[in-house]
């Protein structure tokens, strides 16, 4: 199974855990219902895109509300303490999510009792408690956009807000570097997918691809299109891919979608998840090995 975690900026939505599927334009764990337009619900919408197309089973989703209090943080990494042996899930994603350091690492703790290991990914506030734990490389996958990854660089930094220099003080020709930096640092997982204008996917301080193309401008004002190459990935790894080739097609599904759409500043994200079944018809049988024809599998 495929268990994605994370927060939804919905105060009413209690804890919830469950398959997921969706209804239009929400998704839907049990009879509770949440956005997929953006963030965690955005993330999910993705990964589910993928499950559908390798026809395989839905995610599995453990999620609750919380608008910056932290209460429904602190729920969903208890309810992960408690019950991710007996779960055992074997790609565990988590997402956004108040980065509880000390709860963080109990969550480790408890996934190394597993009698198979799910392979790890973290973006958003749960790579940043890996970071500032020091548990970064417990995890298998990170997925930094090109400012986080100045935070992974950083020695000092437990938080992106404070990182040495302004966190929107960008300097894409210091990528490179920053990813040496993050290994160097032991504050990188296994292997990194750098999310931005041109995206790196690095392993042990070396970059092992750069994808920046189609180049779609406009996917960069549009919230979410971040969140869904972590959803892309996990599912694509959940498939069987190799993490490196996961992260090189979760980049090019996303920049495809969004050349499909042709994006204005009113498209909304889900436009482009909508999208990645046909990239993947496309696309997955050269890319993959995954060959569809109109009949099935």
């Amino acid at each position: 199974m495929m268990l994605l975690f994370g927060t939804i900026p919905d105060k009413n939505l209690p804890l919830v855990y469950g398959q997921v599927r969706q209804e239009g334009d929400f998704l839907y764990a049990g009879e509770q219902r949440f956005s997929r337009t953006q963030g965690t619900g955005a993330m999910i919408s993705a990964a589910l895109a993928i499950t559908n197309y390798f026809k395989l089973e839905a995610p599995y989703v453990l999620v609750a509300g919380d608008i910056g209090g932290g209460d429904g943080s602190r729920e969903l990494y208890k309810y992960l303490i408690e019950h991710v042996v007996e779960l055992s899930p074997d790609v565990l994603t988590m997402h956004y999510c108040l980065p509880i350091m000390a709860l963080l690492r109990k969550v480790c703790e408890e996934v190394n009792k597993c009698s198979k290991r799910p392979l790890m990914i973290a973006d958003a506030g749960a790579m940043y408690a890996a970071k500032g734990a020091k548990l970064a490389t417990e995890f298998d996958i990170f997925t930094p956009d090109s400012s986080e990854v100045a935070f992974l660089a950083d020695p000092q930094a437990t938080h992106p807000a404070y990182i040495s220099h302004h966190l929107f003080a960008c300097d894409a020709d210091k990528i490179p570097d920053q990813i040496a930096d993050a290994y160097k640092n032991n504050s990188a997982a296994k292997l990194l997918l750098v999310k931005g204008k041109k995206d790196y996917v690095a392993a042990d301080g070396q970059i092992l691809s750069t994808i920046d193309e189609p180049n779609i401008p406009m996917l960069e004002p549009i919230g979410g299109t971040g969140d869904t190459i972590t959803g892309l990935v996990s599912g694509l790894v959940y498939a069987g891919l190799e993490p490196k080739d996961a992260a090189i097609y979760a980049c090019r599904t996303n920049r495809m979608a969004g050349q499909m759409v042709n994006p204005t500043p009113a498209t909304k994200v889900k436009e482009i998840v909508d999208q990645f079944p046909q990239v993947a018809k496309q696309n997955y049988c050269a890319w993959a090995g995954v060959c569809y024809t109109e009949a099935g599998k």
